[in-house]
């Protein structure tokens, strides 16, 4: 299955909504690959097991079910992540992308791929599964959101700011 969808970030028909910097957008979703428990219900903990420059991998804690996954950063462009099969959880993939067509006019392109089958008796699932990756990237935005509001990703007046 493969499935993938836009949030708007900042749309300047809007006044009621808090235009986000790139820097800022930028540092919530690594907050959200980093710190996941801050974005993900029902995840116990994550625990960083190894990390280079641009990559980290992560031992997710769901209680009964432990997925360990890839983290790939192309900086303030995207963030790559990786499951590979393990048990009877099938190899994924997941891609948050921010996309500029206009300077301040931002978007995250959020892309989901995977080894399920688009037809037949499984296939009947992937609808509510598209439903519930948008909801939670939808979430992920307002958190970040919040965040931002809270000063927690950096002023937007200064571009250098590191989060707290």
């Amino acid at each position: 299955m493969k499935f993938e969808h836009l949030v708007e970030i900042n749309d300047p028909q809007d006044p009621r909504i808090e235009p986000l910097t790139r820097p800022q957008l930028w540092r919530g979703l690594v907050l959200r690959a980093e710190e996941p428990t801050l974005f993900i219900p029902h995840l116990d903990s994550c625990t960083i097991v190894e990390r280079t420059e641009n990559v980290v991998s992560r031992c997710l804690d769901f209680g009964n079910l432990i997925v360990n996954d890839h983290v790939h950063y192309t900086i303030e462009s995207h963030v790559h992540f990786f499951i590979p099969e393990q048990g009877e959880i099938l190899a994924s993939t997941l891609e948050m992308a921010i996309e500029e067509p206009q300077p301040g006019r931002l978007f995250v392109r959020f892309t989901y791929e995977d080894t399920s089958p688009e037809e037949g008796p499984e296939a009947f699932y992937n609808d509510f599964r598209r439903s519930a990756y948008r909801e939670a990237d939808i979430d992920t935005i307002r958190i970040i959101r919040q965040m931002a509001s809270q000063g927690r990703l950096g002023d937007p007046e200064k571009e250098n700011d590191v989060p707290e």
